[in-house]
């Protein structure tokens, strides 16, 4: 695996906070949604696929910057 310089490891860390923040937003909004019984069922849906790939995003990040370390 490449190393990243410190430049691109810094991009990278503010991405993966960038989106990790998305993420908790979302997931606040949800609640609201769901507490305030909101009958938006499409809405719901489309925060909810926002949020999973937000997710798969913030892993392939972290993949990067925390890469496994074989023992």
């Amino acid at each position: 695996m490449l190393e990243l310089t410190p430049e691109q490891s810094a991009k990278l860390g503010l991405e993966l906070a960038t989106k990790r923040q998305e993420h908790s937003d979302l997931e606040a909004i949800l609640k609201v949604l769901l507490d305030n019984h909101t009958d938006d069922k499409m809405l719901i849906q489309r925060i909810k696929k926002r949020k999973l790939n937000l997710k798969d995003k913030i892993v392939e990040i972290e993949k990067i910057i925390l890469p496994d370390i074989i023992a």
